[in-house]
């Protein structure tokens, strides 16, 4: 069976675990809270799987794993982006706004780090929870938009090779700052409903992690006007976020490998590519795949139980697939790296710490020698092939 193949039937056997406890329980990972004050209870499945090591040890690792790897990886695509990129195109520029967006999400991971460590239990009150899970799902949308417009950028560049790069650097700032302006207002809900939980039971303080739903409202089977802002939120950003890039994404790849086996140019161009093109599919599928199509699935199948007073057995897999979801902030800088060849080459220089400048005479000293095949000799030459980008 196919990785694409294997998650997908991973997705459909969660999603009907979920869609079975209809007949069950009418309880889910809920707080109830009651009317008479501002106690919140838990049932004890909810309890146990807050004790667990699922969310107490491998949560914390996970995010230990992000903010050591996506940390720096984005701090050094920025600074190459930024300060060793000589040439600007549109890819450059989604890329550095791509990798920006990764990096101001990791530098709150500390904060889920000392949640998970210290028992699912939030001491940074609740408008640092706000702002936290703003951030979250800030990156994650912002980072399917961003890789969205890569993707049509790539395909731009295989349709019309001859199209001079550099005029379209005004559309991609644009487009680019109109995307962080739509994360900026999409955001806002988050701060509109309460996201932190006090767990009379566990005397602990959960963020994100437990819906209140009143008392009264469960009783009268009405636990939707408890959720809908959530309810909501997700279901638009599902849409919005999630499944129109897909669709435009998948699109811009079906479009692009049918130009690339239309191709007229030599073999050897045509091979290089094709290559490319398989490494960037390769890259967004595997994001995808682990990061942002099981947890905008979740999302929405969690919210739609949660409207209904319906049990979601599957909660555990939803949690953690939010969890995994914050990995794209450590997938994203392959994209760059095995993808841009320009990219990769700043980098090496990088870490050994070659200036601009050094750089710059090795490549003119590098290009002054060619070796010719029919002359056996080496000839001197000035000319040069910028080095391709996304």
């Amino acid at each position: 069976m196919s990785a694409v193949g294997f998650h997908l039937h991973l997705l459909v056997f969660f999603a009907c675990i979920s869609s079975s406890a209809i007949y069950g329980q009418k309880r889910g990972f809920i707080g109830l809270q009651d009317s008479d004050s501002d106690s919140v209870y838990v049932d004890s499945v909810t309890a146990s799987t807050l004790k667990s090591g699922l969310t107490t040890v491998f949560f914390a690792v996970v995010y230990i794993f992000v903010f050591a790897v996506g940390f720096p990886s984005n701090a050094i695509a920025i600074w190459v982006f930024v300060f060793r990129s000589k040439k600007i195109h549109p890819s450059t520029i989604y890329m550095a706004n791509l990798a920006l967006a990764d990096l101001l999400f990791v530098i709150w991971i500390p904060l889920k780090i000392a949640y998970h460590v210290n028992g699912n239990n939030w001491t940074f009150g609740e408008e640092m929870c706000k702002v936290m899970v703003s951030f979250f799902y800030g990156n994650m949308y912002c980072s399917i938009l961003f890789i969205t417009c890569l993707s049509v950028q790539r395909y731009w560049v295989v349709a019309h090779p001859l199209t001079q790069q550099r005029t379209n650097n005004k559309l991609a700032i644009v487009v680019s700052i109109s995307i962080w302006a739509f994360i900026c207002i999409s955001t806002t809900p988050l701060f509109l409903y309460q996201q932190t939980a006090e767990l009379s039971g566990l005397n602990i303080t959960t963020c994100h992690d437990v819906n209140i739903i009143s008392k009264a409202n469960m009783e009268n089977q009405s636990t939707f006007l408890d959720i809908q802002k959530p309810f909501y939120y997700f279901m638009v950003m599902a849409g919005l976020g999630f499944f129109i890039p897909c669709v435009i994404i998948i699109t811009a790849y079906v479009m692009m490998m049918r130009k690339l086996g239309q191709s007229t140019v030599d073999k050897s161009s045509a091979s290089k590519n094709r290559h490319r093109a398989f490494v960037l599919i390769a890259t967004v599928l595997v994001t995808f795949l682990v990061c942002f199509i099981p947890s905008n699935v979740m999302l929405v199948v969690h919210y739609t139980l949660l409207g209904r007073g319906i049990a979601n057995s599957g909660y555990g897999f939803y949690i953690t697939t939010l969890c995994l979801a914050s990995l794209n902030s450590c997938l994203d800088p392959f994209l760059y790296y095995f993808v841009s060849e320009e990219f990769r080459s700043h980098v090496k220089n990088t870490f050994l710490c070659r200036s601009s400048r050094t750089v710059e005479r090795m490549r003119v000293s590098f290009s002054s020698l060619k070796y010719s095949k029919k002359s056996n000799t080496y000839t001197t030459g000035t000319s040069h092939t910028d080095s391709s980008t996304l």
